[in-house]
């Protein structure tokens, strides 16, 4: 019996025997940051955030609205397609290449794979978060004097918007990761992503009323609460006919989205012939 037990391990690659969800993180760091593209969507981030935050910045005036913490997060608007575009590239760079039957082979159990991706999706993302916004204080640091506006540390609302900007940029990736992961085809997945973020957001902010404004507040896009000043969310949850979710409510319902697709996503792998 024990050499029959030894025979059929021989039999089962090496590799399969000895995959790990360590060793499964490990291929998929390699993997993103092997990449160029990793590289050049990082950097066209932080160009993106730090450049649109400038530009905005060019119109403050002392006494105006906002503070200066709310000036430095304005570029959130063009950055968060970087991540979404890296949460879809990786999402998807399995099966466009073909290479996911060799890393199945190497890891039967599937869902460390997804979760290794998970794992460096989010870490690209809030890394590249951080240094967008700390790109966008420093080249608005001469704008915020200028107006009066300050950066404290101390504040809530300071506080709420900086770390609010890291998690809304972790969340847009990991969105991009799902719905990739799921449709399996990069232009599709981006499509799709791009119109639950900004298309349909802005569409139903075009047509208020008690159902589109509901529908709105459940969109992915409700995330971005997260990166609006308190003055802005309060003005959006008085005036709209859906619930009031406030900042982190907002937060939630992206990290639902996440969530949700995910779970469809690790279904379809265990569930679905690839």
């Amino acid at each position: 019996m024990s050499h029959l037990l030894d025979h059929t391990t021989a039999l089962v690659p090496r590799s399969t025997r000895g995959a790990t969800v360590t060793r499964a993180l490990a291929a998929e760091w390699t993997k993103i940051t092997g990449l160029r593209s990793t590289a050049w969507l990082a950097a066209a981030t932080v160009v993106a955030a730090a450049g649109l935050a400038f530009g905005l910045g060019l119109f403050v005036r002392p006494g105006g609205a906002g503070s200066g913490a709310s000036l430095a997060v304005t570029g959130h608007v063009l950055a968060q397609l970087g991540p979404l575009a890296l949460g879809v590239l990786v999402g998807t760079g399995e099966y466009a290449t073909g290479t996911f039957r060799a890393t199945f082979t190497a890891v039967p159990r599937r869902l460390p794979v997804l979760g290794g991706q998970a794992v460096v999706t989010a870490g690209w993302g809030a890394a590249t978060a951080a240094a967008a916004v700390g790109a966008s204080l420093l080249v608005t640091s001469g704008q915020r004097t200028g107006a009066g506006l300050v950066v404290d540390a101390a504040d809530a609302e300071t506080v709420r918007l900086l770390v609010g900007y890291v998690l809304h940029q972790t969340g847009v990736a990991l969105l991009g990761l799902a719905i990739g992961a799921l449709l399996r085809r990069a232009t599709g997945a981006f499509v799709t992503a791009a119109m639950l973020l900004l298309v349909l957001d802005q569409f139903l902010a075009a047509n208020p009323g008690r159902f589109t404004d509901t529908l709105r507040a459940l969109l992915p896009a409700a995330g971005t609460r997260l990166v609006q000043g308190d003055t802005q969310v309060a003005a959006l949850d008085a005036t709209s006919l859906g619930p009031d979710l406030g900042a982190w409510g907002g937060g939630l319902v992206l990290l639902g989205w996440v969530v949700a697709l995910l779970g469809a996503a690790v279904y379809r792998l265990r569930r679905h012939d690839l």
